[in-house]
């Protein structure tokens, strides 16, 4: 088998391989997690259309009580409900496009909107890169559950809300305006662009993780303070030492 022969079979069976992977795991997840939030939003979309029929019914109703309106009135009152409809089912709620996460969004919204920014860049990055997407994709459920429990100003909040509105979607920005045939040109310590963004995904990643673990970390801590508190006042020896207070008392 000559080289360019080996080398379509090898690209063939990446490609089968990539498929197989979109099936399961990490990235059937957030296939999931994106289609929610998709029909949130066509939910938003049709509870806006029936708004906007309830307020023009009303004011077809009382207008028609003051003074007759008569067919056409009624005919443009059909035209102005449809019309709105349409323009209000066809307006997304939320932006489409592949836009990083706005920085004054709270801290549950930031993180799912930065998840569906993880979704929609995945096709367009380099198979090790969309690795790296997977693993952080994976965990931003853990983190958005910790995140959106405390205030904007925590500075766990602030170094993830860093991470995650501009660091790490400038990194996959910076990366997709490098054309094409440049992206695998090595620099002087040997590395691609490719590479590059692999290694910043990798260590926006690890930062990430080490905000995950200092949360999870204080909640452990107030558990435990909790938890010794709770013995202490109401376990054995807490009783004991209220029943001799009070019979001290009496």
């Amino acid at each position: 088998m000559n080289t360019d022969r080996y080398n379509q079979v090898i690209a063939r069976a990446d490609r089968v391989m990539a498929q197989l992977d979109q099936r399961d795991g990490a990235v059937r997840d957030a296939a999931q997690r994106e289609r929610q939030r998709l029909n949130s939003d066509l939910k938003r979309r049709a509870a806006r259309v029936g708004v906007a029929l309830l307020l023009i019914s009303m004011a077809t109703i009382l207008v028609g009580l003051v003074m007759p309106i008569g067919m056409f009135g009624f005919l443009g009152a059909l035209g102005l409900a449809a019309g709105a409809a349409a323009v209000l089912a066809f307006t997304p709620s939320g932006p489409k496009s592949l836009a990083a996460p706005a920085t004054d969004l709270p801290n549950g919204e930031m993180v799912q909107r930065f998840d569906s920014y993880l979704y929609r860049s995945r096709p367009l990055l380099p198979q090790p890169a969309q690795a790296e997407l997977d693993k952080i994709s994976s965990a931003l459920p853990v983190l958005k559950q910790t995140l959106e429990r405390i205030e904007t100003l925590d500075p766990n909040a602030q170094d993830a809300r860093r991470l995650l509105s501009l660091h790490l979607p400038g990194l996959v920005d910076r990366y997709l305006h490098v054309p094409k045939p440049y992206r695998t040109d090595y620099d002087a310590e040997g590395k691609s662009v490719d590479d590059r963004l692999v290694e910043g995904l990798a260590a926006g990643r690890q930062a990430l993780a080490e905000i995950s673990e200092n949360l999870a970390r204080l909640d452990k801590m107030a558990f435990e303070t909790q938890g010794r508190f709770i013995r202490s006042r109401y376990g054995e020896d807490g009783l004991t030492a209220v029943e001799h207070d009070s019979n001290g008392a009496s």
